[in-house]
């Protein structure tokens, strides 16, 4: 086989792997900065916790559409993640629980109460379907949808930048100069959430947040500044979710935790020989010796 049998072909022969491409870039695009800005506020675990969150809502919208439809099922994921994430915030703020105690408690109820809703009436097959996504599905209303929150948050990113940077710093600062930090820790997190609901739609909840942390995660590993992890956060999304793609197609894998696992090995790659990594701590440059 040719190069352009491997890489190209697939993407030129059926549409569907390309609506899958272009989903793949819109969730790069929207799920990386994300991704990053949880990782410099240390809430990459409340992430997680969010992407569960979703699944009794979108159990919820799939019984009522009756069938596995995008538009009810991405609503009803949406009002259900907002509703954990406000619950978890008047839990820490009205208890003595951490809010990663109350976000746990809450997600762990959601998870066992949305796989719950949709055994009630949907199929075994359903149940995947919702839990690993069916990115290959991807119509042009679900593109649609995706790409209107990918273009959301990149506006609001743009509009809150300064005081989300400032928070992730110094809240400190922020807060004794009347900065509204509240206002935009909760702006994020409605940003968060919507940014799960669209990967949702291709990933499934166990896996939507993979494509938001991974990069993340592989971005600190090669970066020094937040721009340049930006920019790393979103090529490295990119490039798992095109790669993964290719190979889910050529050796008949599920498409969505090929994806995911294409991720999780930059970032394992990232871990040996980035400038952060272990190899550069063993062997260092030349240059950087005493």
């Amino acid at each position: 086989m040719s190069a352009y049998d491997i890489f190209i072909a697939p993407m030129m022969d059926y549409g569907f792997m390309r609506r899958a491409l272009v989903a793949c870039l819109c969730l790069a695009l929207g799920s990386g900065p994300i991704g990053v800005f949880l990782m410099m506020r240390r809430m990459s675990l409340m992430g997680d916790a969010l992407s569960h969150a979703v699944l009794p809502g979108a159990a919820i919208g799939y019984l009522v559409a009756g069938s596995l439809s995008l538009t009810a099922m991405g609503l009803g994921g949406l009002i259900a993640g907002l509703s954990v994430a406000v619950l978890a915030g008047i839990v820490s703020r009205f208890t003595n629980l951490a809010e990663d105690a109350s976000f746990a408690s809450f997600y762990l109820t959601s998870l066992a109460l949305g796989v719950l809703i949709v055994s009630l009436r949907g199929s075994n097959i359903d149940l995947l379907h919702v839990l690993f996504g069916t990115i290959l599905a991807i119509d042009e209303e679900a593109l649609i949808q995706i790409g209107l929150i990918t273009s959301l948050t990149l506006v609001v990113i743009a509009a809150i930048y300064r005081p989300l940077v400032a928070e992730c710093f110094d809240p400190g600062f922020l807060k004794a100069v009347g900065g509204r930090g509240p206002l935009y820790h909760y702006i994020f997190l409605l940003m968060v959430v919507l940014n799960l609901v669209a990967s949702f739609q291709a990933l499934g909840t166990l896996m939507a947040v993979g494509l938001m942390m991974l990069p993340a995660a592989t971005a600190q590993l090669w970066a020094r500044t937040l721009s340049t992890m930006l920019l790393v956060a979103f090529g490295s999304a990119l490039v798992s979710g095109y790669v993964g793609l290719i190979a889910s197609y050529h050796l008949e894998l599920a498409s969505g935790p090929t994806i995911i696992m294409t991720a999780a090995c930059l970032y394992g790659c990232s871990i040996l020989v980035a400038p952060s990594g272990i190899m550069r701590r063993f062997f260092p440059l030349p240059h950087l010796k005493g």
